[in-house]
């Protein structure tokens, strides 16, 4: 039931023999996919429409709830090292969604957004990513790559669905479906969970130390400055990768196109991060986390460039191949990052850290290009500075990552 620091087994034996809870990570992420940015900002239109808003308003609105969050998630992501994931509840991911379909205030809507926030992109997600690293040693890319397909999936369909389903539904019926969407998987998490393995029964076992050989707590962690140089990295991708979701409806039409047509290459986008997500897997397994991790936001600088200069859905489609670059091995390097850096035995604390930094970025983001665009600044413009930041975000990495591999222990 549990892997260890042998050979990696062959792909089809390890997805035999680990189906139940791979399949369950998937579920949790796709299940994410309700509080994430993409889905939410599918009804930025009909939001600021409803309740009067602008954009820097609703920029503000969602900047609000999202920052509560992160501040929740620094603790709440800690309980994953003492509870079962299926006690840490998608039933309030439930709640939200239906919170969303009938909430009729604007001063609710920060509340709305906290709730969807945290339990989609901040708890549901880190408990999949947790038990992943947490769970397997040896195979920890394929793990990885395998459960957050979930994600994918979840880009790849939602967005299409949900905007055709938009012509002929009322948006708040649409949050009802999504509520019900997420009602379904609290039964199969069950099922595939009967036999989850538990966290403290893990303390002593199967365990990865890191850097120095010890496991590290969160406070030594942010005492050390890999840490530190780490979070431009995962500031600046939650943050502008959530900006260029959050705003693409406007983007659109700025731009002269349809929503519809510009979320028509989101597959594109999907399959290709699909490919780096499942080859920055084994790659991972291959080489470790230190040789590639430094390199991987590269692609955003012509990611974000193309869309700087799109003058049509083209050159948005190359972009998007470039952004799905990142993104797709975003799934598996910073997630086995914490693992082998900082050892296992404390990774629900310090993954949650950090997932409360890239929370925060992704409250950030919305903010700084709702309020830019209300100044009169055009996204297409926003967008080359976006590339000069993962430069330096690149740079910091590299920086940070060649001082502390030294400290690693021997591969067994």
């Amino acid at each position: 039931m549990t892997d260890t620091l042998r050979r990696p087994e062959p792909i089809g034996t390890f997805l035999k023999h680990n189906r139940q809870w791979l399949a369950a990570g998937a579920l949790l992420t796709l299940l994410s996919s309700f509080g994430q940015t993409f889905f939410i900002s599918i009804f930025a239109g009909q939001i600021q429409d409803e309740f009067g808003l602008t954009h820097g308003s609703w920029g503000a609105m969602y900047a609000l709830g999202t920052t509560a969050s992160a501040l929740v998630m620094v603790w709440a992501g800690g309980l994953t090292d003492q509870f079962r994931a299926r006690t840490l509840g998608v039933a309030v991911l439930v709640m939200s969604c239906l919170a969303m379909a009938i909430n009729p205030y604007v001063m609710i809507l920060p509340v709305v957004i906290f709730a969807l926030r945290l339990m989609g992109q901040g708890m549901t997600s880190h408990i999949a990513i947790v038990a992943m690293a947490r769970w397997f040693v040896a195979t920890r890319g394929r793990a990885l790559a395998v459960a957050t397909l979930g994600f994918s999936l979840g880009e790849a369909i939602l967005p299409v669905v949900f905007v055709s389903l938009m012509t002929v539904l009322d948006w708040r019926m649409l949050w009802m479906i999504a509520a019900g969407s997420a009602l379904l998987g609290v039964p199969a998490l069950s099922r595939l969970l009967r036999e989850e393995r538990t966290p403290q029964s893990m303390t002593t076992q199967d365990q990865a130390t890191g850097m120095d050989a010890r496991h590290w707590t969160r406070t030594q962690a942010l005492s050390h400055p890999l840490f530190w140089f780490m979070v431009p990295a995962l500031l600046g991708l939650s943050a502008l990768g959530t900006a260029f979701f959050f705003q693409q409806a406007h983007y659109a039409q700025v731009n002269g196109w349809t929503h519809l047509s510009l979320v028509a290459l989101f597959p594109v986008y999907t399959g290709v991060g699909i490919g780096a997500m499942v080859l920055s897997g084994f790659a991972l397994d291959r080489f470790g986390t230190a040789r590639l991790i430094p390199f991987y936001q590269v692609p955003l600088i012509a990611a974000f460039l193309c869309f700087a200069w799109a003058d049509q859905l083209a050159m948005v489609a190359v972009g998007l191949v470039f952004f799905a670059m990142t993104t797709g091995a975003n799934s598996t390097f910073p997630n086995a990052f914490w693992a082998e850096f900082y050892g296992t035995r404390f990774i629900g604390s310090i993954k949650a850290m950090a997932a409360a930094v890239m929370v925060l970025g992704s409250a950030i983001g919305p903010l700084i290009t709702g309020v830019l665009i209300d100044l009169g600044i055009p996204l297409n413009t926003q967008y080359i500075g976006v590339a000069a930041y993962f430069v330096l975000a690149s740079f910091c990495m590299w920086t940070g990552i060649s001082r502390a591999r030294r400290s690693l222990p021997l591969p067994a």
